[in-house]
């Protein structure tokens, strides 16, 4: 493996398939690496949202140009991932929630995306799967979810398609400028690395401060029409960095095969993949006091994932302020598959060095002033 390029991107997640892809149409030569298949790390794990969120306003600026960019992307290539356009509810259980639905609702609508404020009535009426008694909520026409892996997998192909190239089966062992080291001893070059690895960024650049964040995740059985909209708990939300709480919080979808995605929940300082049966049932129960019927549906798997965090709530895009030719692309914690495509975007537009359709600077790593002082290794 001799060959040189432009872009070496590490990771073929979604995140970075879409990288190399918006590179690749730029007119770079572009190569993709990961040790497994496309999708199969992170991306597969996690719930497959493509949700407007709101904790910020840097938050919301990536979500919306997402958005906006997955609608494009649906409207070329329908079908692929198999996007459900169910909307999602979010749910107050008491008046404090109300209120924060109602500031949500118009946070969202002011920024031109259709969020209504509904009352406990008309929340039942949209779902009749949520229990009595609910105080109302929020319903967000333009949320969907797809199924991530199959997403990354068309990516790669587009990529191919286009003249890159892709390795798989080749785990990176270092990144060095200019080059990157495989755990074979080959060697690939290329003027520009993008680390989109994930949880494993910090593992090849330990400066980066991107770390775990652990969730549970269950599934079950197919019970086609029983559930119309992504249901979520007002509650659900990031924590705060470090935190050693669990936090849960209701996060229920409808796939297309009929299915229920049920989550959510966020453990920081866990590094095991094994399922605690204990934090697992406080998920289910968390699910079950919004949605009552879950209670009699078979559970058909459950498993776990780490959501890739930052100190900050906030992905870094850009380039490595300390490592010449380093490009990141990382930490999206539970919105990496939402924001996958505006990721792309910025990136490939700080590459190309032009402006961006949103402000990059509030993604940049140079805004952890520690990763500037780093020195590039040889």
């Amino acid at each position: 493996m001799t060959r040189a390029y432009d872009v070496l991107v590490v990771g073929a997640g979604i995140v970075g398939a879409a990288c190399a892809l918006a590179l690749r149409e730029e007119g770079l030569t572009v190569a993709l690496v990961d040790a497994a298949a496309p999708g199969a790390g992170v991306t597969a794990a996690g719930m497959g949202h493509l949700v407007a969120l709101d904790e910020s306003d840097d938050e919301l600026d990536l979500c919306l140009l997402s958005l906006r960019l997955w609608r494009d992307f649906h409207a070329l290539y329908p079908g692929v991932g198999d996007p459900l356009a169910c909307g999602t509810l979010w749910v107050a259980e008491n008046e404090h929630q109300l209120a924060e639905a109602h500031q949500r609702a118009a946070r969202l609508s002011a920024r031109g995306y259709q969020a209504d404020a509904v009352g406990g009535d008309q929340l039942r009426k949209l779902e009749p799967a949520l229990r009595r008694g609910l105080c109302g909520g929020v319903r967000v026409a333009g949320d969907s979810v797809v199924y991530p892996p199959s997403v990354a997998d068309f990516l790669t192909r587009r990529l191919v398609g286009l003249g890159g190239d892709v390795y798989l089966g080749q785990r990176v062992a270092a990144v060095f400028k200019g080059r990157i080291l495989l755990a074979n001893g080959g060697k690939l070059h290329a003027e520009r690395i993008v680390l989109a690895t994930g949880v494993q960024s910090a593992a090849l650049l330990p400066e980066l401060p991107v770390f775990p964040r652990k969730g549970h995740l269950a599934i079950t059985d197919r019970y086609p029409g029983m559930l119309n909209h992504q249901v979520v708990s007002m509650d659900y939300g990031q924590p705060a960095p470090g935190a050693d709480a669990l936090s849960v919080a209701a996060n229920v979808q409808p796939r297309a095969t009929g299915q229920w995605l049920v989550g959510s929940c966020r453990q920081d300082h866990q590094t095991g993949a094994e399922i605690d049966p204990a934090v697992l049932g406080q998920v289910l129960r968390s699910a079950i006091a919004l949605l009552p019927r879950l209670a009699q549906m078979q559970i058909v798997r459950a498993w776990t994932g780490m959501r890739p965090a930052t100190p900050d709530g906030k992905p870094l895009i850009g380039p490595h302020p300390g490592r010449d030719g380093v490009w990141l692309a990382c930490g999206h914690e539970g919105l990496g598959v939402t924001t996958s495509f505006g990721t792309a975007a910025l990136l490939a537009a700080q590459m190309m060095g032009r402006y961006g359709l949103i402000d990059a600077s509030p993604y940049l790593p140079s805004r952890f002033t520690s990763l500037g002082e780093c020195a590039h290794a040889a």
